[in-house]
């Protein structure tokens, strides 16, 4: 089934295991991403709230910013998100 014909969920669940809707998610104008709003556009996502193009489109994040962002969390759960850690996780 094609993206366009795929029914769209009302909410998926977040990283902190609440029912997380399009109206939870981060503004758009979002400068400053903190671990908690990283978490959430991934869940977002992974659940089907937004697809991948729309993600990006709202926070003009490129698709490798996201996929890194995904990429953290499966190998190194939340902690992985933060920038000030960013190096020690990289090898």
């Amino acid at each position: 089934m094609s993206d366009a014909m795929r029914p769209r969920v009302k909410y998926v669940i977040g990283p902190d295991g609440s029912p997380l809707t399009v109206a939870d998610l981060p503004s758009p104008e979002t400068r400053r991403w903190v671990i908690r709003r990283k978490a959430e556009v991934v869940a977002a996502v992974r659940g089907g709230l937004l697809s991948l193009e729309e993600a990006c489109a709202r926070y003009t994040l490129t698709v490798d910013e996201f996929l890194s962002w995904q990429v953290s969390i499966d190998q190194h759960g939340l902690p992985g998100l933060r920038t000030t850690r960013i190096q020690q996780y990289r090898q």
